[in-house]
């Protein structure tokens, strides 16, 4: 979900040492009122989640939120289009709606880790935020469901309260664990679901304390050795995949399936990252990070957009898959038109600046020019 702007605060209203919300990281040492950036780096805070509210966005970030976004709609518009939530045949293949979804898990657990972080140094109370947070997204999410049964907001938020909240009373490396744990489980009990969401909810809550976002828009090396790993994992998982098939061992089909589509995630991702430190970070930018910026807004419109495409100007979205591209192209391109222009004048989402005042629980300002 999208990475939110903090609100301007005084250090007096919410020192980063007070005694009542130190968090949980390895180090000896606690953010103090006058040097919250160095405690935070002794703690073993990545730096990136100890700057002020005026810090920088993460554009890779931004990035891979819109490519996933572009994704999710393609994979879901037929079943938006239908009403339906039970997969059957996607657009582009069986793996299409796991490229969507592990990213946006992810990204919600690295922007929840974030959000923590700086809340910390604001507020005294700073889980009460993000349970407000959590609360609000899933009032939208039920409210969403009325729309379309097939919406996942509603379970990030309940997975999030359930999950990602109480885990933050844990040390990093008991997070990274539990990660460790609940991916690998969800690949072979289920395939994917809230136990997948759960786990990489803490996968990337563990990747910002451990510092690992604070180097993404730093590192090339890191991501391509990944990206590589990743690959030959993929290339591994379809030859057993294919052997199994042979011999008719259809048993564990489902659970090596999952594992391929969630590899070839970890190879898109890792090539985005990589792309990004090349000459076309311009033109993946330009494309995606405007829709990354307001994916909430962007997500919820879309299902309006299909219902209206296929129900009132009766596109047969649903029974024809030349139909199924044109209108999530057209979808698409509406969007991005509409973000990049509304972006120019405020500073987040129509949608995200809402979330944004019920996590805050007061009026947060949208326009630039206000906050100029």
């Amino acid at each position: 979900m999208p990475r939110e702007d903090l609100p301007q605060e005084s250090p007096s209203k919410g020192p980063a040492g007070h005694p009542g919300h130190r968090l949980p990281y390895d180090g000896p040492a606690a953010a103090s009122p006058d040097r919250p950036q160095t405690a935070a780096l002794a703690s073993g805070r990545p730096r990136t989640a100890a700057l002020s509210s005026g810090r920088p966005r993460i554009v890779a970030l931004d990035v891979l939120r819109g490519f996933a976004l572009c994704e999710i709609l393609l994979a879901n518009i037929q079943l938006m289009a239908t009403g339906s939530s039970a997969v059957v045949a996607q657009p582009m293949g069986d793996w299409d709606p796991w490229l969507g979804l592990p990213i946006f898990s992810l990204l919600f657990g690295i922007g929840f880790a974030l959000l923590l972080d700086s809340a910390a140094n604001r507020v005294p109370r700073p889980r009460l935020v993000l349970l407000r947070r959590l609360g609000a997204l899933l009032a939208i999410g039920l409210g969403h469901m009325l729309l379309w049964p097939g919406e996942v907001l509603a379970d990030y938020a309940v997975v999030g309260m359930l999950v990602l909240l109480p885990s933050t009373w844990l040390p990093r490396w008991a997070m990274a664990g539990l990660a460790a744990a609940l991916i690998p489980a969800a690949l072979v009990f289920g395939g994917g679901g809230p136990l997948l969401i759960a786990g990489l909810f803490l996968l990337g809550s563990a990747l910002v304390r451990y510092g690992v976002i604070e180097q993404i828009e730093r590192s090339t090396r890191g991501p391509l050795l990944l990206g590589l790993l990743f690959a030959a994992g993929l290339a591994s998982a379809l030859w057993v995949q294919a052997g199994l098939r042979a011999v008719g061992a259809t048993t564990y089909l489902p659970s090596m399936s999952s594992l391929a589509d969630l590899l070839l995630v970890g190879v898109y991702v890792c090539g985005l990252l990589v792309l990004l430190r090349t000459p076309l970070r311009p033109a993946l930018q330009f494309v995606f990070a405007p829709l990354g910026r307001m994916a909430l807004t962007s997500y919820l419109t879309a299902t309006l957009l299909v219902l209206a495409a296929s129900h009132i100007l009766g596109l047969p979205i649903g029974q024809s898959l030349t139909a199924a591209y044109w209108t999530a192209g057209a979808i698409l391109a509406a969007q991005w038109l509409f973000s990049a222009l509304w972006l120019r004048r405020y500073r987040q989402g129509p949608i995200e600046w809402l979330w944004r005042w019920a996590t805050w629980a007061r009026r947060p300002p949208i326009s630039r020019a206000r906050t100029s």
